[in-house]
């Protein structure tokens, strides 16, 4: 079994993946005060309510956009499993062609998902990562990596909404059932909620617009499956898709190691 972790700044996706079929997913909180055995045994507890032992792990791959978090998860993996888990980052093969000004300062997670998205689907595509924060990555006819796009995450919006105004609620991700709200908390759902729908559509349109075609759109995410139906493009939900790119980065890296 491959163990993929992908940690971003608000939660940390544990995968365990065999004869890629995704045996369990599962979600830590992310906690940069954490010493590698607290998550050493975070993760021992997962695998324990999934009836996976620590010697069927063959091997690991992480993907961080947490530099301190990550060394944390290393070492905790290597003491659990006694595998030195890869690293998504300089030295390991991606085969993906990233067309920016500093390709090195392409973020983890970003080309995770374009290399899963280029596995599953045909280029060109857009692909929504929603998190903490929201990106959106393009690649051309050819599956390069271009650019793209990184937008405050549906939850910043809303804490920042509710924090920095005294007189407005909390707020659950319902789908809102109308664009006009008839009182106060259907009026923040409308507003965050549509209208990180219509940014997504907005911001898809104009990005063909400049490519001058149309693209396949993937998004993936915790967040995704509350926005993705309310917007009016069509949008391929794909949970996985993170997981899948990680499974796919580290059979290629293994591969390739003489």
């Amino acid at each position: 079994m491959i163990l993929t972790v992908d940690i971003g700044n608000s939660n940390i996706v544990i995968g365990g993946v065999r004869d890629d079929q995704i045996l369990f997913e599962a979600r830590l909180r992310t906690e940069a005060t954490k010493t590698s055995d607290e998550y050493c045994l975070d993760v021992k507890s997962l695998m324990d309510v999934y009836g996976v032992k620590p010697e069927q792990v063959e091997g690991a791959i992480i993907a961080s956009v947490v530099p301190q978090v990550l060394n944390s998860f290393q070492t905790a993996i290597k003491k659990l499993t006694g595998k030195t888990a890869l690293v998504v980052g300089p030295g390991l093969k991606t085969g993906l062609n990233i067309l920016l000004e500093n390709p090195g300062q392409t973020g983890a997670d970003l080309v995770v998902g374009s290399v899963a998205a280029l596995r599953e689907y045909e280029p060109p595509l857009t692909v929504i990562d929603m998190g903490t924060a929201t990106t959106v990555s393009v690649l051309d006819k050819n599956g390069a990596y271009i650019g793209g796009a990184i937008i405050p995450g549906v939850k910043i919006s809303m804490d920042a909404l509710t924090e920095r105004t005294a007189l407005l609620p909390g707020l659950q991700l319902d789908q809102p059932k109308r664009a006009i709200g008839r009182n106060t908390v259907d009026a923040m759902r409308a507003g965050i909620m549509m209208g990180t729908a219509c940014m997504l559509d907005g911001i898809v349109e104009r990005m063909e617009e400049e490519l001058g075609y149309k693209t396949t759109v993937i998004a993936t995410g915790g967040i995704a499956k509350f926005i993705i139906p309310l917007c009016r493009r069509e949008i391929i939900y794909d949970k996985d898709l993170l997981t899948k790119g990680l499974v796919t980065l580290y059979k290629e890296n293994v591969k390739r190691k003489p």
